[in-house]
């Protein structure tokens, strides 16, 4: 059984020092509470405003930052999640998320495969590489960011690879209620794995969020649920409770994908009745 911590907070847009101190902050009393691994939202460090990120951040930048979040996991000895903007090797910029160890050695990256509104697609590109697996103190775990996961389609890779606990940073507004009430419990409960979903509060730069961050287990039910300011969550998760609701109902094992290929074959080849 492994403490969880999950951090709702409200950013300032290009405050990366700002923000960063809040990370300082949650990581300590995530830490002091016992907590083994602290998950924060999509692009807290630098805010979430695609556009003004995208033509203000100098992506110089970017490794002195990863450098201060590897530091905040290692003062405080706490595994942290965080998400920030990636620029590949040809120049494109992607949304990242990276899930360092409590010695701050990076364990995992991911980059987000959907992206979500046009201000997201103007100003970065997706992803396309499937999310990877790492064991983190006996829990198989994995990475998505936000849209990602309203997809079961990363979910389920995600769990097909093993994963036991899918964390997600998220940025999602007002207006969305139904994601992590309802979506990311069904995620969890399809693909039978803990599913934590860590939003923004407040507002920035014209954007009010939601908050609603939620911790769903595998078998469907809450384990922690956020209200609509800032808040840190915790809650016990366990490799144990995937593999239990994987054997009480088989899903994983039960699937059929060479059935699925063949109705996405079926679909691509029929051609429009003409009346």
């Amino acid at each position: 059984m492994v403490l969880l911590a999950l951090m709702q907070a409200n950013s300032a847009v290009l405050d990366v020092d700002g923000n960063c101190k809040a990370v300082d902050q949650a990581a300590r009393d995530a830490a002091a509470a016992g907590a083994r691994v602290l998950l924060t939202p999509e692009l807290f460090p630098v805010g979430y405003a695609p556009l003004r990120v995208r033509t203000e951040l100098d992506p110089s930048g970017l490794p002195a930052i990863r450098r201060t979040l590897a530091g905040i996991a290692k003062r405080h000895g706490i595994a942290v999640v965080y998400s920030l903007p990636a620029v590949t090797a040809g120049g494109q910029w992607q949304i990242s998320a990276t899930l360092v160890s409590s010695r701050g050695e990076e364990l995992l990256s991911y980059s987000k495969v959907h992206l979500f509104g046009a201000e997201e697609r103007k100003a970065f590109s997706p992803a396309d590489a499937a999310p990877a697996v790492v064991d983190l103190d006996g829990i198989r775990t994995s990475l998505a960011i936000c849209y990602d996961v309203e997809f079961p389609e990363t979910a389920r890779a995600a769990a097909a690879r093993g994963a036991e606990l899918l964390l997600v940073p998220t940025a999602l507004a007002h207006g969305f209620e139904e994601v992590p009430q309802i979506l990311l419990r069904a995620r969890a409960l399809e693909s039978q794995l803990t599913v934590a979903y860590a939003n923004h509060s407040g507002s920035e730069d014209g954007c009010e969020f939601l908050g609603g961050s939620v911790i769903a287990a595998p078998d469907g039910s809450l384990l922690a649920a956020a209200g609509p300011g800032p808040e840190l969550l915790f809650a016990e998760v366990s490799a144990e409770a995937a593999r239990d609701a994987r054997d009480a109902v088989p899903y994983l094992a039960e699937r059929r994908p060479g059935v699925y290929r063949a109705w996405e074959d079926s679909l691509r080849q029929e051609r429009p009745a003409k009346f």
